[in-house]
């Protein structure tokens, strides 16, 4: 089986550097016509989408005739009093500067932790291969890619090392052991 997993187009709050997470922003006109741009897949009959906006009007662009099955557990993390702002605006929030210090780790205030986004992305990642009858695209966010390579990508990686830019993503063989997916050969989108 084959994966795709691509990263929506740029929102406004993506532009201006914003922790974007369950805020259901669409695209912004420069993210719209960068997705125009791509070439387009009229072959696909299905693609698996986040429930949000960005990354249902992305799959719309790019794949045009297939219908599209939300996962609703495939959306960004919720970056909770953190959501909206920018690394600079939260400089002197103490709050921010205690979750950065624990390399994000914790939970944000109002929001979720890495380990509750990790187990919520892997429960639906799993749970949507496992009903797969051939291959899949996924339109997606940038840390659900992360996530979902950083727990089933071989050879293992860091979390951090599966950053995908707006309409940039990858592509893996996909195949089963122990009932849970493995991601192998994965590489960048062209």
């Amino acid at each position: 089986m084959h994966i795709r997993l691509i990263r929506h187009g740029t929102t406004a709050g993506n532009a201006a550097r914003r922790y974007v997470g369950v805020s259901d922003e669409p695209l912004c006109p420069e993210g719209r016509e960068a997705a125009e741009r791509k070439e387009k897949d009229f072959s696909l009959d299905r693609v698996y989408v986040s429930p949000l906006k960005r990354a249902r009007e992305t799959a719309a662009i790019l794949f045009p005739n297939a219908a599209q099955i939300v996962v609703n557990d495939l959306h960004e993390m919720d970056f909770g009093a953190f959501e909206g702002r920018t690394a600079d605006e939260m400089a002197d929030d103490p709050a921010y500067r205690a979750w950065v210090e624990d390399l994000c780790r914790g939970a944000c205030p109002g929001g979720e932790s890495q380990a509750d986004f990790h187990a919520r992305v892997k429960r639906a990642f799993i749970e949507t291969v496992r009903a797969l009858d051939g291959n899949a695209t996924f339109v997606v966010h940038g840390g659900v890619i992360m996530s979902i390579l950083w727990q089933f990508a071989e050879p293992k990686k860091d979390f951090y090392d599966w950053i995908a830019p707006n309409l940039g993503g990858y592509e893996a063989d996909c195949i089963a052991r122990d009932g849970a997916p493995v991601l192998l050969n994965v590489r960048p989108l062209p």
